[in-house]
């Protein structure tokens, strides 16, 4: 018997305790197993059993569909932060009143998540300031809160860690680990050029998630503008079919309604 197993404390199930008596052996047998969140809840959700006069069923019920949800609510939470969203941006939050070019029944079916399920792509083209970035990391959380795998990362980033893997001769595991999530939001795609060496990396981790995983990205080029990204013509076609074929593509459109609030609030203090 390893000395670990011989230290753990052992429980006798007793009948007829004290209601003290009760309240330790719950918060022992809690311990023992982690339910922390029926140890912390077990006395107010007992005493509203009580209240409401539940069947054990009904307060058992209770028990456990508390503990099943504050555990969907911490995977949920880890899912985020493994993402890697540099900040918090939310559906609840984006203001559609002042962007009009986005359709809000169209955001709240994306947030579904239907289309990750199809493994199809998300594009959102538009000036800065147009909401892309919110809408591309809101609808990165909703994945992660619903169950998917979400990485967020700046496409630069992608292409600067693809270049140093091939240096390290760890391009395939980089490739394979980025291919393994079922969300890749790409942002800041078409902010900066691309030597043909780089672009050729991004389109192999493109390749490794066609048609099977989803990738999300959020650009301030329209398609045709591409070409100052990647520079080879023929490489630019493919790049755009991987991320056109069966996507939904939303033009956040020209008109930055982040500088308008911000000149809004200057007039206001002015």
């Amino acid at each position: 018997m390893s000395s670990s197993s011989a230290q753990q404390p052992r429980i006798t199930r007793q009948r007829g305790l004290t209601e003290p008596a009760a309240e330790a052996a719950i918060d022992q047998a809690c311990r023992m197993l982690r339910l922390p969140t029926l140890r912390q809840q077990f006395v107010a959700i007992a005493d509203a059993a009580e209240r409401e006069q539940l069947t054990y069923r009904g307060f058992l019920a209770e028990l456990l569909m508390a503990e099943c949800e504050d555990r969907q609510r911490r995977r949920a939470e880890r899912r985020i932060k493994a993402a890697g969203f540099p900040r918090e941006k939310w559906l609840t939050d984006f203001d559609f009143e002042a962007n009009p070019n986005v359709e809000p029944a169209l955001i709240h079916t994306l947030a579904k998540c239907e289309w990750i399920r199809d493994g199809n792509p998300l594009c959102l083209i538009g000036d800065s300031g147009t909401g892309k970035s919110h809408l591309l990391i809101a609808l990165g959380a909703e994945a992660a809160m619903a169950g998917y795998r979400v990485k967020y990362v700046l496409a630069a980033s992608l292409v600067n860690e693809l270049v140093e893997a091939a240096d390290d001769l760890v391009l395939g595991k980089t490739i394979a680990r980025y291919g393994r999530y079922d969300l890749l939001c790409l942002d800041e795609l078409g902010y900066m050029k691309l030597d043909e060496h780089g672009a050729n990396l991004l389109f192999q981790v493109l390749t490794e998630r066609e048609e099977r995983a989803s990738v999300a990205i959020a650009s301030n080029e329209s398609f045709a503008g591409w070409t100052k990204t990647f520079t080879e013509p023929r490489l630019c076609a493919a790049i755009v079919d991987r991320l056109t074929f069966n996507a939904t593509i939303i033009d956040t459109g020209t008109h930055s309604y982040r500088l308008a609030q911000a000149q809004t609030q200057h007039t206001s203090h002015g």
